[in-house]
């Protein structure tokens, strides 16, 4: 693997931190602002939703610059986020820096998933994704935990001035290790769009919702969960988090390494075992270390669909992938916004604090419905003698006349 993708791995490191850490720190943020927990909680679905909407738009800005260009710039958008954030005087002032930060998350992690696949051979590109994806992973292990502790001993604006330090590393080490790539040729804005005419490609960005939603179901509401349920004092919740963390670690390297090979059945197994687990976290929840165990095992299964749906959609996107790739990062974000409502829906309807990981459980088994459906729709294909290659390939070029489309990087594994 290149030395290309630790850059993108210390930028992704920062974005995730800055996404979750808000979450250990809302009770001091809340009190310095003189504002209640639900609005301070604002900085976490604005955050979210800066995210949805700004994988598009900064993906459609940067049409017009080379990659490496536009990931740098991401990062000095992402800086100047978070520097706000820390120097906001007023609550509006850090949720504008809060969404400022956002709109860089969703392109720097569609476009630096394109950038990566292209730095490595065709058999390599969803392990070379899943490295950029550690860089989030490893946040939830040392970042937030860390992040939250500097927060709760020097105050929480130092946290965002140290994760914006962060963001200075990252765009350091675009600027120094990622390669100057040319601008490809022939792509326009119409290109990319044509891309979501590919049902694979819409298929593929619903699994991500559902199945990532399935995740976030259950992990939004842990804290209640694990404390009235199964009995762990409220300190014990950060650990549980960073058992959580690992999981996606794992899962993420695992999910990456299998795509590569087998990519559909990953999908299958992973989105099928999460279900299950879900189910079984209703049981397991009543109990400490049966509760523990599982949580593991969300994070591991959840992160295992990372790798192979941001590359089943790099693969369906064909020549014009990186609107396509920004985009379903907004999706994971979305299936997290929806889980969450979702789940406390359930939770206010009176079915307890368990009752989130059915909600999860449906979502996950939607998603893999929706994978097996996939899966045959893609057989059918090739059995009428059209590969999937060749249909996103069409769809993409479906852009008028007098316009090229960069050929496929990527094989379609199944």
């Amino acid at each position: 693997m290149p030395l290309a993708l630790l850059a993108l791995a210390i930028g992704a490191f920062g974005i995730g931190t800055t996404e979750f850490v808000i979450m250990g720190l809302l009770p001091d943020v809340a009190a310095d602002f003189q504002v209640s927990i639900p609005t301070a909680g604002f900085l976490v679905t604005g955050y979210a939703l800066g995210v949805v909407l700004g994988a598009p738009l900064m993906t459609i800005l940067g049409t017009r610059v080379t990659r490496k260009r536009m990931l740098m710039l991401l990062m000095g958008l992402f800086i100047v986020g978070n520097v706000v954030s820390a120097l906001a005087p007023v609550f509006g002032v850090m949720l504008a820096g809060r969404v400022i930060a956002s709109l860089a998350h969703g392109a720097f992690f569609g476009i630096g998933s394109v950038v990566a696949a292209d730095l490595v051979a065709p058999e390599k590109k969803a392990g070379a994704i899943a490295m950029m994806f550690t860089g989030l992973t490893v946040a939830n292990v040392v970042g937030v935990p860390l992040g939250t502790f500097i927060g709760q001993s020097l105050g929480w604006r130092v946290t965002f001035f140290v994760v914006a330090g962060l963001g200075v590393l990252g765009l350091l080490g675009v600027a120094k290790l990622v390669p100057e790539q040319p601008k490809p040729q022939g792509v326009r804005i119409r290109h990319e769009l044509a891309a979501f005419r590919n049902v694979q490609v819409l298929l593929a960005m619903a699994m991500t919702v559902l199945g990532f939603g399935g995740v976030f179901a259950a992990i939004t509401y842990i804290t209640p969960m694990m404390t009235e349920t199964a009995g762990f004092a409220a300190s014990s919740v950060t650990w549980l988090l960073v058992l959580f963390g690992l999981g996606m670690v794992g899962g993420n390297l695992l999910g990456g390494k299998f795509a590569d090979r087998h990519l559909m059945p990953m999908l299958y197994v992973a989105l099928g075992a999460l279900a299950v687990v879900l189910v079984l976290f209703t049981l397991t929840a009543h109990n400490k270390i049966a509760a523990a165990v599982t949580i593991v095992l969300i994070g591991a299964l959840g992160f295992a669909t990372v790798p192979p749906l941001q590359k089943r959609v790099l693969d369906q996107a064909a020549g014009a992938p990186t609107l396509a790739s920004a985009v379903n990062i907004g999706a994971f974000n979305l299936g997290n916004a929806l889980s969450a409502w979702l789940g406390g829906l359930v939770i206010a309807a009176g079915f307890g604090y368990t009752a989130p990981n059915w909600v999860g459980a449906v979502l996950a088994a939607s998603a893999l419905v929706l994978a097996v459906l996939s899966g045959a729709l893609e057989r059918r294909t090739v059995r009428a003698g059209r590969p999937a290659a060749a249909q996103a390939a069409e769809s993409a070029a479906a852009v008028g006349p007098g316009e090229s489309v960069p050929t496929a990087s990527a094989p379609i594994s199944r």
